[in-house]
């Protein structure tokens, strides 16, 4: 009786972290293009307003060397609960690149002179703009989305609203968030100060 003959798969020869494809370990450029975010404060970071109404930074790094930045994005990390708190302060997305890296985190906005404060507000209102509803004008049900007819601050509004009571949230502080199908973002401060008819048109949501 012929005995089985086993064969034995032969070790890859190929490094883990051959990334270019060359047979050649680049373990040391994977942590090259790494880059460490730092707590950025008013002793290692400067914005500043480039053209194009852009931010720019100058940063001292984790290495103690200074590293400027043409533009970068400032992101809140909690909108609704901490706006001013926790920002995060990345490289812009590229398509080359993808995703734009963090540079770093600034723990409280309050933290900067009052000309760095005003700088990253005026970016961050038009980054987060959330108008405030006013007055509720209609609430119309068609085929399973609701169409709203608002007043806000930023004008007279129509949006279109999907499932109100996954997206239609009341805060901690009395706040109402209204998020439409397009990812935009409606406040109504202090439901008490609608009128009554504006009222009882959102009330049956919440």
């Amino acid at each position: 009786m012929a005995e089985d003959k086993k064969t034995t798969a032969k070790p890859s020869t190929k490094p883990k972290n051959d990334i270019l494809g060359d047979g050649e370990d680049d373990g040391d450029l994977i942590l090259e293009n790494q880059r460490v975010s730092i707590a950025l404060t008013p002793e290692n970071a400067w914005f500043s307003r480039s053209g194009g109404n852009l931010i720019s930074l100058k940063i001292i790094n984790d290495k103690g060397e200074e590293e400027e930045f043409e533009r970068v994005v400032v992101l809140r990390s909690f909108p609704v609960t901490n706006p001013d708190e926790f920002l995060s302060v990345r490289e812009p997305d590229s398509k080359k690149q993808g995703r734009g890296k963090e540079i770093g985190m600034i723990r409280r906005i309050t933290d900067f002179d009052e000309a760095t404060r005003q700088l990253l507000s005026e970016e961050l209102d038009r980054r987060y703009f959330t108008p405030e509803i006013q007055k509720i004008m209609s609430v119309k049900d068609k085929f399973g989305y609701l169409y709203w007819e608002v007043v806000t601050t930023a004008g007279h509004v129509t949006f279109v609203l999907n499932n109100p009571f996954s997206n239609i949230r009341i805060l901690e502080d009395g706040r109402i968030l209204i998020n439409d199908i397009d990812g935009n973002v409606f406040e109504i401060r202090d439901p008490a100060n609608l009128d009554a008819a504006s009222l009882k048109k959102i009330e049956i949501y919440l």
